[in-house]
């Protein structure tokens, strides 16, 4: 059994309890990909992005190859071809078909990944018929390992359709952060402390955000609202972009290399009516709600054009954790902190098939704290870490600012 994965999910251990749950999640995928068409699902807009349909085998790949392989005796796996086209980084686990080129696998069919579904689905409730044993823990981690791919899904989705001229609508009503009615402008301040940051023990964890240990916070402020679309417009009107003296000496040879000039989705061709693209197709921008697609560049500009800085993901944890004023901490936009993604003290790698999940990450990229519109329900909590690399805009990333004190 993988190395503390057992000890991470003690809440679930009814295989019923875990197949309704499973129903639910890979239902929930499904749902996400309905309005959309095979054409739709085959396409790769960017390297960093990847085709729903790619999406929809990958998840299948990973019950099919860390869950059901090793512990259902006599499962008969779908296509062996499927274990190096599905196969995302998981290098001990075989070759792999280079992650730029996934929009090319117009074969296998979009229906031929659905039959793998149904295949895996299937292979599934045969395991959990039998009791699952020692793969409830592995099945545990597929489902959130789905979910993040549920999220990743609407985000590649989003990108893909801001390519297209037609500028199509993935639904009526997609995901976006929204206004919050009870913003204040104000903040909530901390004293000196020693903070307990990391999974506390209860519920699921990813191996990321383990062990619990203490950090020594000096004392700071956070702001109690996400920075605004409106506040954001102001830093772009007052030169934001055309000032290197805000930005970091990456991210202005990023602006100038790539001719940013404003957030991701931005349409500022009508200086008066501001627009962006959503996933419900080009709208007014609504100068109250929460900035997002912002790089960790643009973040740390903002803040720094704003007299203030970004959080640690130490003070992020610790003020979500204690202060009932900070709004829209989770279910809006991802947080970008000024916390490299790096091991907590005492980390260790899950082993077996699933010792590549998250550490070999840790090397260049920025922690994300809380959790997006696009995040499914249920799937954030206040120790989860996310991260990408400081240029990264297609996700929902904005800003919670900070100061000290």
């Amino acid at each position: 059994m993988p190395m503390g994965l057992a000890d991470s999910m003690p809440m679930r251990r009814d295989p019923r309890a875990l197949a309704a749950r499973y129903a639910q999640v890979r239902a929930a995928t499904l749902a996400l990909a309905a309005p959309l068409s095979a054409e739709d699902q085959c396409v790769q807009s960017m390297p960093d992005a990847s085709p729903v349909k790619w999406h929809l085998a990958h998840t299948s790949w990973f019950f099919e190859t860390v869950v059901l392989r090793p512990h259902l005796p006599g499962y008969e796996v779908f296509d062996p071809a499927f274990a190096q086209l599905f196969n995302s980084y998981y290098v001990s686990l075989g070759p792999r078909h280079p992650r730029p080129q996934r929009g090319l696998l117009t074969r296998p069919s979009l229906q031929q990944v659905l039959d793998y579904r149904a295949h895996v689905d299937a292979g599934i409730a045969a395991l959990l018929r039998q009791g699952g044993g020692e793969a409830l823990p592995l099945l545990e981690l597929g489902l959130h390992h789905e979910q993040q791919h549920q999220e990743l899904l609407l985000t590649d989705v989003k990108h893909l359709f801001s390519l297209n001229p037609l500028l199509p609508a993935w639904g009526d009503a997609g995901p976006h952060p929204a206004a919050d009615a009870a913003r204040s402008g104000g903040w909530s301040t901390f004293t000196s402390q020693e903070a307990l940051i990391g999974h506390a023990g209860e519920g699921f964890a990813f191996d990321n955000e383990t062990p619990r240990h203490p950090v020594r916070l000096q004392p700071f402020a956070l702001a109690d609202d996400l920075v605004s679309c409106g506040e954001y417009l102001a830093f772009i009107n007052d030169g934001g972009y055309r000032r290197p003296e805000l930005w970091l000496s990456d991210g202005w040879s990023t602006v100038m290399a790539q001719d940013w000039q404003a957030p991701l989705y931005w349409n500022l061709a009508d200086a008066q009516q501001p627009r962006l693209f959503t996933l419900a197709g080009e709208q007014a921008l609504d100068p109250a709600a929460p900035v997002c697609h912002l790089s960790f560049y643009e973040a740390a500009a903002y803040a720094e054009w704003a007299g203030h800085r970004l959080p640690t993901e130490f003070e992020w944890e610790a003020a979500v954790s204690r202060s009932s004023e900070l709004r829209q901490g989770f279910g809006a936009v991802w947080q970008w902190t000024r916390s490299s993604y790096d091991p907590y003290p005492g980390f260790r790698t899950w082993t077996g098939a699933i010792s590549e999940y998250n550490g070999k990450f840790m090397v260049g990229q920025l922690v994300l704290r809380g959790g997006s519109c696009a995040t499914p329900e249920g799937h954030s909590r206040a120790s989860y870490r996310n991260f990408f690399p400081p240029a990264a805009r297609w996700q929902f990333a904005g800003i919670r600012l900070a100061r000290d004190l």
